[in-house]
């Protein structure tokens, strides 16, 4: 796993840390990191550093440092370097080796005509700690760089998007990067929408700040993580130790979702998969599609040796569907609750139902099902998608898999991730109820294997996105549109590609 860190807890590592150390010496190393991570980007793109044409964009705090330190760099290297200065002051140890170093700064009248040549441009402008839209000169060179078509390389954050909580003010007002250079770890606005729409490419460069971080509440899953949440059967597993997944979904009305949850299902590491039926004939034509799927008509409680279930892709939102959402909650085992069952959380029944489960529960809203719980995800600055899923997942007591660009997972315990795995394209109808199924079937493998507790269940919950927009990326290759079969079609091959520790 991947550790993920706000603004607070950094600057403590980086205090610690540079007691520790000679002035200046942890600025240079980023800068360093910077220089080599700027000069690499620029020869995977096929374009020569000596000679190249540098812009750094330098605001008052310390990246604006770290950035006129690593220009020093660059122009030794052989670059051409140059340097509008946005902010009050500059660095003044930055500043001097800049110029030292044969770097030239910008007068006011010749930025536009600096920018419109640049080979690259170095955003120096915001750090970590910065808040809000750029303003006046800083906003128009985030313009000017974007319309340049020189590569645009944010360093440690994209200037106008928020660390923390990936807010962005204002979108023309903050910088579109190519690429982010981050340092130390990595930081929850480069993961979270909207600021990883402005992030581009994220590069992490270690500056020795390990030892001074605790133990992060905040992680994006690595292919080794998917893995483990699909380990290959054993010699002694047989269908009923690898789990056995319910699946109460689907109506006359919403036949499809049915076949979109149970389909994935059945490709999630699981050994059996049972439907509910209703007793109006789409259980029998998932038999009929699906030979390997067992149907029942008991109550969800009733069915023999099922260790988690999934509930609410095309359930309804009637009397019915209510009672099939209170029945599955009634069950001692992991429950996802996604789609129609989300609605129909809103009932005092499926509430009550809800409030005295006795083990995991995850809930899979979008936006709109979310804002329909009670929650929102704010707007503009006040955007936070992380803040918010961990505040639903500590009110409800539930996993909250809170879905979008760069989902979230929360637990109830504070304990989250966010999804650096799915792509647009999955974007289509179907996409959700493929994604319910098959994090049932990892919850349900899981709890036959050693038991499922909030924590856990919220890591298999990430597992089970990622391995779904992993998918998506493989059925997407060479640009493919993609529907949500095959999305399902593509999970063997996700589950696969991870097992031998590759991503796509």
């Amino acid at each position: 796993m991947r550790p993920v860190y706000d603004v607070a807890t950094v600057r403590a590592a980086e205090e610690a840390v540079m007691s520790t150390l000679p002035d200046g010496a942890l600025m240079e190393r980023a800068a360093t990191g910077l220089a080599d991570a700027c000069a690499t980007l620029m020869r995977d793109l096929g374009l020569r550093l000596v000679g190249a044409r540098v812009v750094l964009l330098i605001g008052s705090g310390n990246n604006g440092g770290d950035a006129l330190y690593a220009g020093a760099q660059l122009a030794r290297r052989g670059a051409r370097t140059e340097a509008v200065l946005l902010g009050e002051r500059a660095h003044p140890g930055g500043l001097d080796a800049f110029i030292g170093a044969g770097g030239t700064l910008v007068r006011p009248d010749g930025i536009e005509r600096a920018l419109a040549r640049a080979d690259l441009v170095l955003d120096g402008i915001l750090g970590i700690g910065g808040r809000g839209a750029l303003r006046d000169d800083a906003a128009r060179c985030a313009a000017l760089a974007a319309e340049s078509g020189a590569l645009v390389v944010a360093v440690d954050v994209p200037s106008g998007v928020d660390a923390d909580t990936g807010a962005v003010a204002d979108p023309d007002a903050a910088m579109d990067a190519d690429a982010t250079v981050t340092f130390g770890c990595l930081k929850p606005g480069l993961l979270l929408s909207p600021g990883r729409e402005h992030a581009g490419a994220v590069l992490l460069v270690d500056i020795g700040l390990d030892d001074a971080l605790p133990d992060a509440t905040l992680h994006a899953l690595d292919p080794l993580d998917l893995a483990e949440a699909v380990p290959e059967p054993g010699p002694e597993d047989y269908k009923y130790s690898r789990g056995v997944v319910g699946i109460a979904a689907g109506s006359p009305r919403y036949r499809g979702a049915a076949f979109m949850a149970t389909g994935s299902a059945r490709h999630g590491n699981v050994g059996m998969v049972h439907v509910l039926d209703r007793g109006d004939g789409l259980a029998q034509a998932l038999v009929d599609e699906f030979w390997d799927v067992v149907i029942s008509s008991a109550a969800p409680a009733a069915v023999p040796r099922t260790t988690a279930w999934v509930v609410g892709p095309g359930l309804g939102l009637d009397a019915e569907g209510e009672q099939v959402l209170c029945d599955v909650l009634a069950v001692d085992a992991p429950v996802v609750v996604d789609a129609d069952a989300l609605r129909l959380l809103r009932e005092a029944g499926p509430m009550a139902a809800l409030a005295g489960r006795r083990h995991p529960t995850v809930i899979t809203p979008h936006e709109g099902e979310f804002a329909a719980l009670g929650y929102a995800v704010g707007a503009g600055s006040s955007e936070d998608r992380l803040g918010s899923a961990r505040q639903a997942a500590r009110q409800l007591g539930v996993t909250v898999v809170l879905k979008g660009p760069g989902t979230v997972i929360a637990s109830p315990s504070g304990a989250a991730y966010v999804d650096t795995w799915g792509t647009p394209d999955l974007g289509t109808a179907g996409s959700g109820d493929v994604l319910s199924g098959l994090m049932g079937a990892l919850l349900a493998g899981a709890a036959a294997r050693e038991g499922v507790d909030d924590d856990a269940a919220a890591r298999i919950a990430a597992a089970a996105v990622g391995l779904h927009g992993l998918a998506g990326r493989l059925a997407a290759q060479g640009g493919r549109p993609i529907t949500a079969p095959d999305v399902i079609a593509a999970i063997p091959d996700a589950i696969a590609l991870v097992r031998r520790g590759g991503e796509a």
